[in-house]
């Protein structure tokens, strides 16, 4: 079965399964493939271990999904399949940042480059819309944009990017060891390509799409498509705010 491919990528990856169809496999087989789709990787690229998320889904665990989006959702629920926020990078002025940096906020976090040039924009402006959208309630929740071209994305580069859209965005970059890193965490796919030419600042960067979005105590709740309406973005959202 084949997946669409990476953002920018031709490249495409196949992968076979062969596994008893046990209910708890058949739930990890169903959500192995929706987070694939939503990304827009392969489970082959993401590296996504579907025995392990088998293990990890428990008898019994709910699928309960957190807002009335519809049968056509491209929003979801991951809990107990994806880790707790967790990262370590550097936003502007050389400041450390940390899960900690956004207990008791919901965040919706997402993995570019500022110098994309159409899917990195699009989800920016659809998550600022998020915001206005929540009024009042915007100031519990942070947009965090992790960039994966650390090479060209300073911290300063990538906080001027984001506050052109939202006062309560952050970017944040690292060391390639950094990212990687948090890229693994997440199943995130991407790819820098050689430098074409003598100048070394201009190449090309694959990166799988998604939005995740964690509760206030930084545990991974939903998945998005970025291709999803505001409207069912701003539903999820809410729906995991504090009463």
């Amino acid at each position: 079965m084949i997946l669409n491919p990476i953002v920018s990528s031709t490249s495409r990856a196949r992968r076979r399964h062969r596994v008893a169809a046990t209910p708890g496999r058949l739930r990890a087989f169903a959500m192995t493939f929706a987070i694939s789709a939503v990304l827009g990787v392969s489970a082959h690229a993401q590296g996504i271990d579907t025995d392990t998320l088998s293990g990890r889904s428990g008898a019994g665990q709910s699928s309960e999904s957190l807002h009335s989006a519809g049968a056509d959702s491209t929003i979801h629920p991951i809990r107990g399949f994806l880790p707790d926020l967790q990262l370590d990078l550097v936003a502007a002025g050389g400041k450390t940042v940390t899960e900690k940096d956004f207990a008791g906020k919901i965040v919706m976090m997402f993995f570019g480059y500022a110098s994309c040039p159409d899917i990195c924009p699009t989800t920016m402006a659809q998550l600022s819309q998020v915001m206005v959208n929540l009024g009042e309630q915007a100031e519990q929740v942070r947009i965090v944009f992790v960039s994966v071209d650390p090479h060209r994305d300073t911290p300063e580069i990538l906080q001027a990017y984001v506050d052109a859209f939202d006062s309560h965005a952050i970017g944040l970059t690292g060391s390639e060891r950094q990212i990687s890193r948090l890229a693994r965490r997440y199943r995130v796919a991407y790819q820098i390509e050689k430098p074409r030419g003598e100048d070394t600042d201009v190449y090309d960067v694959a990166h799988s799409r998604g939005i995740y979005i964690f509760d206030e105590r930084g545990k991974a709740r939903l998945l998005a498509s970025d291709g999803e309406s505001v409207e069912k973005l701003t539903e999820a959202v809410r729906g995991l705010l504090p009463s």
